[in-house]
């Protein structure tokens, strides 16, 4: 979908460049398809404050995905590609033989009136965009979204706009996966995934154009730790504007966590098995 720029007629308008949503319904969510959301403002269940810049924002209604796609060898039609408040993409809403409609993220190049499907078996002529199938039966060199890190735990990998990963091989009973972070992990052969990529792929194209618009999203406004006193924040106060270097501390949370470059990433020896390259290129130690 194209971005749409506007004429400079307000302030906000001269640096506003949104997705344009052609071809999307504007019918209201299906009905059996939606639950509550509830917000929490970010706040525990003491109500303290435990994630910041959260709060406000439009009422949304969640979308229920069909991440498992476990309705198999039965033909579903596309009746509608809306858009989902919840995520970047946007979504498509399949109609079963059976009469049973589900939710899935929309694939890029997905119609209305495609028939899609997911099965155990494959022929040549069934890897269109939007089948689901395990990987062992998918050829390499596909590009997928949704894609399971465990067997019928559901989709987990390759969820957002523009998004996909390439089944690199299929061997010695594990399928090599390249991330869209080009990271290389090995995954379970029976994991199921979607053939294409993620659709929307224009949506980290777009600028807001003004804070209000940030605010409908639920996000409060983030004041830089620099432009604090010391007494709010380990990085405020000083003599006019400065940044780290020179005596002065690095970077960090108003709680004294490094905030650039710093791993916080919680080792997993199960996870960082099935790692065979990271993001960065380097290999894990565990591995020669």
């Amino acid at each position: 979908m194209p971005i749409h720029s506007f004429r400079p007629l307000t302030p906000s308008g001269r640096f506003t460049s949104l997705n344009k949503q052609t071809g999307l319904s504007k019918k209201r969510p299906e009905r059996g398809l939606t639950e509550h959301k509830h917000k929490s403002g970010g706040r525990n269940v003491y109500g303290r404050v435990t994630s910041r810049h959260r709060g406000g924002g439009h009422k949304q209604l969640y979308r229920i995905i069909d991440f498992k796609r476990d309705i198999l060898d039965l033909p579903a039609k596309v009746q509608a590609i809306e858009y989902d408040p919840n995520r970047t993409a946007n979504i498509a809403l399949l109609a079963y033989t059976t009469g049973e409609k589900r939710y899935i993220l929309a694939p890029k190049g997905l119609k209305v009136g495609d028939t899609i499907f997911a099965a155990n078996k494959v022929t040549t002529n069934d890897f269109n965009v939007g089948n689901n199938f395990p990987l062992e039966i998918i050829p390499p060199s596909t590009l997928l979204h949704c894609v399971e890190l465990v067997p019928g735990r559901g989709a987990q990998v390759a969820r957002s706009a523009g998004a996909s990963l390439e089944l690199v091989a299929v061997e010695n009973g594990q399928a090599t996966l390249k991330m869209p972070s080009g990271e290389l992990r090995f995954v379970h052969p029976k994991c199921r995934a979607t053939i294409g990529e993620v659709g929307n792929g224009d949506h980290n194209q777009q600028s807001l154009g003004k804070a209000g618009r940030k605010r409908w999203l639920g996000v409060r406004p983030t004041v830089r730790g620099m432009a604090m006193n010391p007494v709010d924040h380990p990085n405020g106060g000083g003599q006019g504007k400065s940044k780290g270097g020179g005596g002065r501390q690095h970077l960090v949370s108003p709680w004294g966590q490094l905030a650039k470059g710093y791993v916080t990433r919680r080792r997993s020896k199960l996870s960082n098995s099935m790692i065979i390259v990271h993001h960065n290129g380097r290999k894990p130690r565990n591995k020669k």
